[in-house]
């Protein structure tokens, strides 16, 4: 209902671990591993649709051979503009002789994408670009097979600063200061420092430069490699790797902060940012795939053995939980039990915000992804009911009119089909009011489903993050229904601090929750806080992250939790509505309960998993209230 937020980003991984022949003789083609990726990103695509990458690595091609396939798309739909590329090949080599089609040698020579391990990306571009170059996966390239990388990640960095300054002081000259292109780096120097010290072992033993690569390549150390190059990386990742003799791996921070789940059997293993993916593409149950452990890396060697590796030790579990509110596909069956809670749990504060006049109160969700939690909140709002019939017929004696009890069984929470959305109109109109016109009516609104003047109407959302969307149309759109009362319901808490490890929420301003803090601090009188909230922050901003505190959690210090809920109702609520509005907002402590597998909060508390996050707070606020519209890492 509130601007949507982007999310940066998903990622799959599969490697076949039969011959070619093999999948081509059991599953009557030999584009097995080209189709489960497509069906793998495809059903991801909500995790990104600014771009889409895919990867390929062919095993034992000869010298002169190509080994590596690449293409990324910006197009407006990048998966499918992914694999009609790769299909144009393919259906050419069909009208050319469609026999060849089956010929894996062939293929393999002649064809791109007809490799053994496969390595694929989504994109939500949060630093508003949105080229080919910004494009995962990335790829670092050297005539020795063994120093080839290519590297595809869901990830933020909040350090890049220093790890650039790292790259600088080994030599490197990086073309870009970016955390993929910092990350590309790091590892591709690790991995070029294990080649150069088992070349040095190997040398003097008497083998030839070709049976020494040879013999990188069967040994090749990659938990030594993952060790050095991440041990001080700062931020939430899934970062996945090739190398071009087809080694693999995906390496998972310390908190767990972004997800990554596996699968392995004797014919495949894969990896991808959710599960029920993973279920979809490989007809599997929940219990057949497992959780990357946080600070391990899957390493998946050419040889076919696949392992799970402490990397750097694991740290207090700060797992996203934005992932179970919002951005992970809710046909995970955890995360479905998950967000119904979230909608039974905010129950109680629904029922005083309509003065517990159910008989007067229409229940309904916008947008469409809300629509699990607010079949919990119909679940608690029947249990709410039942409670209420229970006591009505014991209340009609030992002999109660069966006509009675009838009527009292009937009672039901009423539930609506409120909004319709239509279509994304398109306007070369600039003035504000009318532009806000035009997107009022974006959503077909059910007419007749309201009494007008006399029914409560409640609507809940994912999350409300600006709100900016909720002003300017949808309660307007609202409105046109004539409520007595709006409530608007957030399944999610207030979100009050900015993310850095990977989601588009960086800057303070971007919080309808911070400008009602701040609205508030006004209102009192207590403007000085402002002011010294942001000399602690000034006075840290030249300190190593591992000193800096967090105290941007001040501003909301002075006021409950239920004073910046009203304070919000009021900043959000439209001239010239003729209902009354009120947004309620899901507690932490509810939050909890119906996630506790991911206790990652920062954005609702400012508890931060790393020490960047503090850092990222703090200048954060220090821009906000230096007037500079720029992101903060």
């Amino acid at each position: 209902m509130s601007d949507a937020i982007k999310h940066e980003c998903g990622i799959a991984l599969l490697r076949l671990k039969k011959p070619l022949e093999y999948y081509l003789e059991k599953y009557g083609s030999a584009f097995y591993g080209v189709n489960k990726l497509h069906l793998l990103m495809e059903k991801q695509h909500n995790r990104g649709q600014d771009g889409a990458g895919l990867a390929n690595i062919k095993f034992d091609m000869l010298p002169g051979e190509r080994y590596i396939s690449r293409y990324r798309s910006i197009d407006s739909k990048p998966i499918q503009d992914i694999f009609d590329h790769i299909n144009d090949r393919f259906s050419q080599i069909e009208k050319e002789d469609p026999s060849k089609l089956k010929d894996i040698d062939y293929l393999k020579k002649n064809a791109g994408f007809t490799g053994e391990l496969f390595l694929g990306h989504l994109r939500y571009g949060t630093f508003g670009r949105n080229s080919i170059e910004s494009c995962h996966p990335f790829l670092r390239q050297n005539n020795w097979i063994t120093r080839n990388l290519v590297v595809a990640g869901n990830f933020n960095l909040t350090n890049v600063d220093e790890l650039f300054e790292v790259l600088l002081h080994v030599g490197q000259h990086p073309k870009e200061k970016s955390d993929t292109v910092t990350v590309l780096e790091k590892i591709g120097h690790f991995l070029d420092v294990e080649n150069n010290e088992m070349y040095d072992q190997l040398k003097p033993q008497g083998y030839s430069n070709e049976e020494i690569y040879k013999r990188i390549a069967n040994n090749l150390n990659i938990e030594r490699i993952l060790k050095r190059a991440s041990e001080d990386w700062d931020g939430g990742y899934a970062m996945a790797g090739l190398f071009g003799h087809g080694d693999a791996f995906v390496l998972r921070d310390p908190s767990g902060i972004r997800p990554a789940y596996w699968y392995e059997d004797d014919e495949i293993c894969v990896v991808a940012s959710e599960r029920p993916v993973i279920q979809t593409a490989f007809n599997l149950k929940q219990e057949s795939i497992k959780e990357l452990t946080p600070g391990h890396a899957l390493i998946i060697k050419k040889s076919g053995s696949v392992n799970e590796i402490e990397i750097n030790a694991p740290k207090a579990p700060a797992k996203c939980s934005f992932e179970r509110i919002y951005f992970s596909r809710g046909s995970d069956f955890e995360i479905y039990e998950e967000r119904k809670q979230l909608g039974r749990l905010i129950v109680p504060d629904v029922m005083k915000a309509i003065g517990n006049d159910l008989d007067n109160s229409v229940f309904s969700f916008i947008p469409n992804t809300a629509e699990v939690s607010f079949y919990g909140m119909i679940k608690g709002l029947e249990d709410v009911l039942n409670e209420r019939k229970i006591k009505q017929i014991t209340d009609l004696g030992a002999n109660p009119d069966p006509d009675k009890v009838r009527e009292i069984l009937l009672q039901r929470a009423r539930i609506e089909k409120i909004a319709i959305k239509d279509a994304k109109l398109r306007t070369f109109i600039t003035q504000d009011d009318s532009r806000n016109d035009l997107v009022a009516h974006v959503y077909d609104i059910t007419y007749g489903s309201i009494k007008r003047k006399q029914d409560n109407l409640v609507v809940i959302d994912d999350s409300i993050v600006r709100g900016t969307t909720l002003k300017q149309s949808i309660l307007r759109m609202l409105d046109r229904l004539e409520p007595k009362k709006i409530v608007v319901v957030s399944s999610a808490p207030q979100i009050r601090f900015p993310d850095c490890y990977g989601i588009d929420m960086a800057k303070m301003g971007d919080f309808i929750a911070f400008e009602a803090a701040i609205a508030l601090l006004k209102d009192h009188n207590k403007e000085h806080v402002i002011e010294e909230v942001y000399q602690k922050c000034k006075a840290q901003e030249k300190l190593p992250k591992e000193q800096i505190k967090n105290y941007v959690k001040e501003i909301y210090e002075h006021f409950s939790y239920e004073e910046v809920s009203d304070k919000i109702s009021e900043l959000l609520t439209p001239e010239g509505i003729q209902a009354e509005v009120q947004i309620v907002y899901q507690t932490v402590d509810n939050l909890h309960s119906a996630c506790p597998g991911n206790t990652g909060d920062w954005y609702f508390t400012g508890n931060y998993p790393t020490p960047g996050g503090n850092k990222v707070v703090n200048k954060a606020f220090i821009n906000w209230k230096e007037g500079k519209n720029e992101r903060a890492y």
